[in-house]
């Protein structure tokens, strides 16, 4: 049995939780996040926790009881108090600044990267070096985070490019001198 998903769901005050069927809808001040789940787990509510116990003995259905149990508690926390990935910029001439919603990015390239705000999803800019992706859902803020990272990775040799903050670059070497 799946030791994640045995483990009930706190849900805090100011979230509301509806459950029909396999279908969940979480609520809260920051907004609000709905999905669909497997037939292989059962969800319920009893009072201020959320549990999700599985339909069969099957793997397969001990695997599905324990992502479930975390995609529930990643909706309540991100409807509660949302989620974050910061970005650093590394290189000369790199900056980011913010264009409206819009991320516009000099990234080394002969013009300006220009990348767009998702819905659900904001960018801050603290200082020209750094970026910071919010929103409520966890999967679309680290879709997002990774998709501005790869407008220009990180580079092994002199460590330029877009890396998530505390990222370790390895670096190589180069070509010996003689």
């Amino acid at each position: 049995m799946s030791r994640i998903g045995k483990k009930p769901v706190q849900v805090p005050a100011g979230v509301t939780v509806a459950i029909d069927g396999a279908n969940v809808k979480v609520k809260g001040s920051k907004g609000e996040l709905e999905r669909t789940f497997s037939e292989l787990v059962t969800i319920k509510q009893e009072g201020e926790e959320v549990l999700v116990t599985r339909n069969d003995e099957s793997t397969e259905s001990n695997a599905q009881q324990g992502l479930a149990r975390t995609l529930v508690h990643n909706m309540v926390v991100g409807v509660s108090e949302g989620f974050e990935k910061r970005l650093e910029l590394t290189g000369v001439g790199y900056r980011a600044a913010l264009k409206g919603k819009d991320l516009d990015l000099s990234l080394g390239y002969s013009h300006p990267v220009i990348f767009e705000c998702p819905d659900q999803i904001s960018f801050e800019v603290p200082d020209n070096t750094h970026i910071v992706v919010k929103g409520i859902s966890k999967e679309r803020v680290g879709q997002v985070a990774a998709e501005v990272r790869s407008k220009r990775p990180p580079e092994p040799y002199k460590g330029k490019g877009i890396h998530y903050e505390g990222e370790h670059i390895r670096r190589k070497l180069g070509k010996a001198a003689k």
